[in-house]
C-alpha cells in the first residue's frame, strides 16, 4: 500500500502525487527542516526563503540550503509565476509524496525514511489535536460539532483496506474540490489509519 505524506495546496500544481521509490530520495525529505518546508509550500503556496525562515523560526541560511536539497530531489522547483524577479520564490511540485513501506523496507535507509516520515505523522496528528482544544473557544458551534476522531474497530481483510485508503482518498480530494469556494471552507488535517490488531484465534499474516 501507498503512504501518504500529505499538505493539500491552496492552488492548484502541475502534479498530484510524487511517487518515491528510490530511499535515497524519500531520505531526502526526512528531516525536520525539509519536511516543514515542503509542508508550508504545499499549503499556503509559493514563498521565499526568507519568508519561511520567518514562519518557521530559522534562519534564511538554513532554510535555503535545505531548499536547494529539495529541489536536488524532485520536491520542490523555482516558482514560474514569481512577483520579483530579485528575490527567488520557491514552490512545491506535488500536492502529496506517496511511497510503500514494504519497498523502503528493502534498505536500511529506505526503513529509517520511512520510518521517520510516519514518526512526523502522528506528531503532526497530536500537534493538531492539542491545538484544537486549546482553541475549541474559538471555534463556532458548527466546527466544534464536526472535528474530531472516531476509532472503530471492524474486520477487514488487507485487500480491503487498500481498496478504502484509495477510495477515501478519491473522496477527500472530491470534497476538496467542492468546497474550493466556500467561505465556510477551512484547512483540515484528516488521517487515514489502520491498523490489524493481534488475533490469537486467526494468528499473524
Amino acid at each position: 500500500m501507498q503512504r501518504y505524506l500529505c499538505n493539500v495546496s491552496v492552488g492548484r500544481m502541475d502534479h498530484e502525487v510524487f511517487h518515491v521509490h528510490d530511499p535515497r530520495t524519500l531520505k531526502a525529505v526526512a528531516h525536520p527542516l525539509r519536511v516543514l518546508l515542503l509542508g508550508e509550500l504545499r499549503t499556503n503556496g509559493p514563498a521565499t526563503a526568507t519568508e519561511l525562515a520567518g514562519r518557521l523560526g530559522e534562519s534564511s541560511g538554513s532554510t535555503s540550503y535545505h531548499l536547494r536539497q529539495l529541489v536536488r530531489y524532485g520536491f520542490v522547483e523555482a516558482d514560474p509565476g514569481q512577483r520579483d524577479r530579485r528575490e527567488r520564490r520557491w514552490r512545491a511540485i506535488h500536492r502529496f509524496t506517496a511511497w510503500s513501506d514494504v519497498e523502503m523496507a528493502a534498505t536500511a535507509e529506505g526503513r529509517e525514511a520511512a520510518a521517520f516520515l510516519r514518526r512526523r505523522q502522528l506528531e503532526k496528528l497530536t500537534a493538531d489535536v492539542e491545538n484544537f482544544e486549546r482553541e475549541r473557544d474559538l471555534w463556532s458551534e458548527a466546527w466544534a460539532e464536526a472535528a474530531g476522531m472516531s476509532d472503530l474497530v471492524v474486520r477487514l481483510s488487507p485487500a480491503t483496506v487498500t481498496y478504502l485508503y484509495e477510495r477515501m482518498s478519491a473522496m477527500l480530494l472530491e470534497a476538496a474540490e467542492r468546497d474550493r469556494d466556500d467561505p465556510d471552507a477551512r484547512p483540515v488535517a484528516v488521517l487515514l489509519a489502520a491498523h490489524p490488531h493481534r488475533d490469537p484465534a486467526a494468528g499473524h499474516g
